[in-house]
C-alpha cells in the first residue's frame, strides 16, 4: 500500500514554502495558467512535485526555498496590510526597505492600527503561526473614547456574541483615565476580523487608538514606528521546533532603516 502514496509535496505547498504565494493565492495562479512543471502549463493543484522538478510562475524560475526567516515590523497607522489595494491605499509591503526579500504578513492589522506585524518569507511558516490550534496569545494597548467599568469589562472577560460571531473570553485590564480617554491591556487568542473594535462597541465604547504589543512569544519592545528587524535564525528554529507553550524571546537591536516617506515615531509604550 505504501507504493500507492504519492511522493512529494502539492505544488501549492511547494509554491508556498519558497515564498511565492500563500497555498490559496498558488493555487489562483495555477487556475490562471501562470505555472508550469518541467515546461508544461499545469492548470490543477492535485499535483505531487518530487525533487529535480524545474518550476516556474509566470516565466521565471523557483528555485529551492530559501531557509524560514522572521522579521518584525512596527507598523504605522495609514497603511494596510496588502501588497495590492484596489483603492490605490499605501501598503505595508510598498513600505518596507528595498533589500527585503519578498516576504508574507502573519495575520493583519487594519489600516487604523499599530504596531507589531510579523513578516516571513516561508508560506508554510506562516501558515502554522496563523492556525487556530497554535493559539499564541495576541497582546494590545487600546485607548477608547470616555471609560470603562469593570462590570462591562467583565463581559469581555466571558466571552461574547456579536451578530452571530462567538468571541472568546479576553484578558482585560484597566490601566488609567487620561483625560477624555482610557487606556486598556487587551489580550486574545483567536485574532477574528477586527475582534477588539467590535468588542468595544458591544459594551458601547469606540477605539481611538489600537497597538498591537506582541504576537505569541515575538515582542514589539523598542521597535520604532516603522523599522523592520530580523529574527537571528538560531530564534527562529527554536520557534518553529517548539512543542510547549512558547516563552517571550528577544530579538537583536534593530537595524537603523526608517521607512521612505515614514517619520520615524516614538515607541507607543508609555
Amino acid at each position: 500500500m505504501s507504493d500507492d502514496i504519492p511522493k512529494g509535496d502539492r505544488i501549492a505547498k511547494v509554491l508556498s514554502r519558497a515564498g511565492i504565494a500563500s497555498r490559496r493565492e498558488a493555487e489562483r495562479m495555477i487556475a490562471e495558467g501562470r505555472v508550469t512543471v518541467n515546461g508544461k502549463v499545469i492548470d490543477s493543484p492535485a499535483l505531487n512535485i518530487i525533487g529535480g522538478a524545474r518550476i516556474t510562475v509566470d516565466g521565471k524560475d523557483v528555485g529551492e526555498p530559501d531557509p524560514p526567516r522572521i522579521w518584525l515590523y512596527h507598523k504605522p497607522a495609514g497603511l494596510v496590510t496588502t501588497e495590492r489595494d484596489e483603492k490605490d491605499r499605501a501598503t505595508v509591503f510598498a513600505s518596507l526597505p528595498e533589500d527585503m526579500p519578498r516576504v508574507m504578513s502573519v495575520g493583519r492589522l487594519d489600516i487604523n492600527s499599530e504596531g507589531l506585524l510579523i513578516l516571513t518569507n516561508d508560506g508554510e511558516l506562516k501558515r502554522k503561526l496563523e492556525l487556530p490550534s497554535t493559539g499564541w496569545l495576541r497582546r494590545y494597548r487600546v485607548r477608547i473614547k470616555g471609560s470603562a467599568s469593570e462590570a462591562s469589562l467583565d463581559k469581555l472577560r466571558a466571552g461574547i456574541t456579536v451578530e452571530g460571531i462567538n468571541y472568546q473570553p479576553m484578558t482585560v485590564t484597566f490601566d488609567r483615565q487620561q483625560g477624555a480617554n482610557a487606556w486598556l491591556t487587551i489580550s486574545i487568542r483567536e485574532g477574528k476580523n477586527r475582534e477588539i473594535r467590535r468588542a468595544m462597541e458591544y459594551i458601547g465604547a469606540t477605539v481611538n487608538r489600537l497597538i498591537r504589543v506582541s504576537y505569541g512569544p515575538f515582542q514589539l519592545g523598542s521597535l520604532p514606528q516603522g523599522e523592520v528587524e530580523e529574527l537571528k535564525q538560531r530564534v527562529v528554529r527554536d520557534q518553529l521546533g517548539l512543542s510547549t507553550k512558547p516563552q517571550p524571546t528577544r530579538a537583536r537591536k534593530p537595524v537603523n532603516r526608517p521607512v521612505k516617506g515614514r517619520p520615524t515615531g516614538k515607541n507607543p509604550r508609555r
